[in-house]
């Protein structure tokens, strides 16, 4: 038993139909089935909800609802606009010090690297459940540039663009709701 804090099952595409993209999905499903394994006994979904017509949280805890996990036990953070502002986040707004991350093996690296950085105590839980796409070579290249920025960012620290107020984690995590 890992006792984490929180599932941390980070954002991915939605499709303009309001549907997680196969990405997504696959790491809600995983971060549910962890979660019915007690590996935390809350999911904290963190991602893109900067603009009212695109919204990956709110996607994400709606599946988990749909699945059966309680909506108490579901955060969302708002403001997980990239791996780093999800990590900085976990630590600072929502308190977490042990979190389980859940996303693709290729996006787990540097999920655990920026988590390390920031002080978390941090597993990885690969969410490969199917082929994606031909365009993998183009997730690998961002994926790269990404590593470069997130290693800066990490010796920097600077703030994500929202803060906010803290959030306990052992509360229900309606108080993340729109």
């Amino acid at each position: 038993n890992i006792n984490a804090d929180c599932i941390i099952v980070l954002g991915a595409g939605v499709k303009p139909s309001g549907k997680p993209s196969w990405m997504l999905e696959d790491r809600i499903i995983v971060g549910e089935q962890l979660y019915n394994v007690n590996a935390a006994p809350k999911l904290l979904m963190s991602g893109d909800h900067g603009r009212e017509n695109y919204d990956e949280v709110n996607t994400m805890k709606n599946y988990a609802i749909n699945d059966g996990i309680p909506s108490e036990d579901i955060f969302m953070d708002h403001a997980g606009f990239e791996t780093y502002d999800s990590m900085y986040r976990a630590k600072k707004i929502f308190g977490a010090k042990k979190v389980v991350i859940v996303s693709q093996k290729y996006h787990l690296y540097r999920s655990l690297y920026i988590a390390k950085k920031m002080g978390l105590d941090a597993y990885g839980v690969s969410s490969d459940l199917r082929y994606y796409s031909k365009k993998q070579y183009y997730r690998e290249a961002r994926e790269w540039l990404a590593r470069v920025k997130s290693f800066i960012k990490c010796i920097a620290k600077p703030e994500p663009k929202y803060l906010g107020d803290s959030i306990d984690l052992k509360a229900s995590g309606d108080v993340t709701n729109d």
